[in-house]
């Protein structure tokens, strides 16, 4: 949802984020449990469940790109994900720097490759249902289908990037409208300059009542929190709070291109 200047402000977070809010944010990292734990405990259980859930769109669209029809895709990526939850094993993990996101490309191209030798049948894992593959048409597949122009390898990246921005827009939004602040978040969000929608800062402000330096400082807010939540969410997909920072610049550097 951020255009290129909102997105090189990313890596400037102001003096609230201080280290050891930062390592209260890391503390309950998903993805550093699941490795902790090796998968065995019921917390890694649910924790790489909920990281299944969420990042099915990365995968789906690594393999569309391939030239997989989007049937097929769509059984490929629930037996990708019933295989991970299964096998539960990341002894690997640690060889790709203990990133969920390299794991995940790596652990799928060896999927792919084993189930095109062997041409097994798409109905993997014992009829589970790990991941809600019935968002993909909520969401719309057309939306999720690949550009001509980008490769498997920069699909998945881009989708793991637009993922996670999405997640923190979630989060941001069900913030504000616990404080009752619904219409505000909604017209803050407004002002991010690749809304197709977007309103003049003065017409916001009056439609809200409020000075411009109000907006102001209202919007300055809005990002810095969105800011803070990014790297929380960038923080759940690391094994180390110290891979955060390179993370960060390499999906700042994916949004680009």
């Amino acid at each position: 949802m951020l255009a290129e200047d909102d997105i090189t402000s990313l890596t400037k977070v102001g003096s609230e984020s201080t280290e050891s809010h930062r390592h209260a944010i890391f503390s309950t990292t998903n993805w550093s449990v699941v490795l902790e734990a090796q998968g065995q405990s019921p917390a890694a259980q649910e924790a790489l469940e909920k990281l299944c859930r969420t990042y099915w769109r990365p995968v789906y669209s690594f393999i569309r790109r391939e030239g997989t029809p989007p049937e097929e895709a769509e059984d490929l990526t629930q037996s990708f994900f019933a295989l991970l939850l299964q096998r539960r094993n990341f002894d690997a993990v640690r060889k790709e720097k203990g990133r969920l996101r390299s794991y995940l490309l790596a652990s799928l191209k060896h999927f792919l490759v084993s189930e095109h030798r062997r041409a097994v049948t798409l109905k993997r894992g014992k009829g589970e249902q790990p991941v809600p593959l019935e968002q993909l048409a909520k969401a719309g597949l057309a939306d999720l289908e690949p550009c001509d122009h980008l490769s498997a390898d920069r699909v998945y990246e881009r989708r793991w990037a637009l993922t996670l921005m999405e997640q923190v827009l979630r989060r941001l939004k069900d913030e504000y409208r616990t404080a009752g602040n619904a219409v505000l978040f909604d017209s803050l969000k407004q002002l991010l300059p690749d809304e197709p929608e977007a309103q003049s800062r003065a017409q916001i402000a009056m439609e809200l009542g409020m000075t411009d330096n109000a907006l102001r400082q209202a919007f300055h807010r809005f990002r810095h929190r969105y800011q803070l939540l990014l790297r929380e969410e960038i923080s759940h997909t690391v094994a180390v709070a110290s891979d955060v920072e390179d993370e960060l610049r390499h999906l700042i550097g994916v949004l680009r291109t």
